[in-house]
């Protein structure tokens, strides 16, 4: 089992202790998106992984809570907030754009890449380095920014 879902699987027995059923619910959430994960491609999930299914989790919350937003729901748009950081107590700590700039730097670098063509090998060598810790759609951005 990765450390990251050791940490939820403690922090589980915690919120259940202290009886705080809205991180609980959070954080049964998360553990279920794991198990599913595991279930359905028969797998033991590795950090890597764990920070993959974090991050789309992290995605599809941001989107709801734009979607809430345009409709005036602002009730539901706090619910999902609160889930985000929860969520994002797991995750490490983001980078500043200056430290991905570098990277991205680095791995033009190392693949050889030239043009917008090239992207994919870059976004190859990029996404194991800064998952997790960065927006990949913000990245991508960038790195077409740097490649044109």
């Amino acid at each position: 089992m990765s450390e990251i879902q050791n940490r939820i699987n403690d922090d589980v027995k915690t919120a259940m202790r202290s009886k705080d059923k809205d991180r609980l619910g959070v954080l049964r959430l998360i553990t279920a998106a794991f198990k599913q994960k595991e279930v359905d491609e028969r797998i033991e999930l590795d950090d890597t992984m764990v920070l993959a299914i974090m991050n789309k989790m992290t995605k599809q919350i941001r989107d709801s809570i734009d979607q809430f937003e345009k409709a005036g729901r602002d009730d539901l748009a706090a619910k999902e907030a609160f889930e985000l950081n929860i969520i994002q107590e797991y995750l490490p700590a983001q980078l500043t754009e200056d430290e991905i700039s570098q990277i991205i730097a680095e791995c033009v670098e190392a693949s050889g890449a030239e043009s917008a063509k090239d992207m994919g090998k870059v976004m190859g060598l990029l996404k194991p380095r800064l998952q997790g810790r960065a927006d990949m759609g913000k990245v991508s951005g960038l790195v077409k920014q740097q490649l044109s």
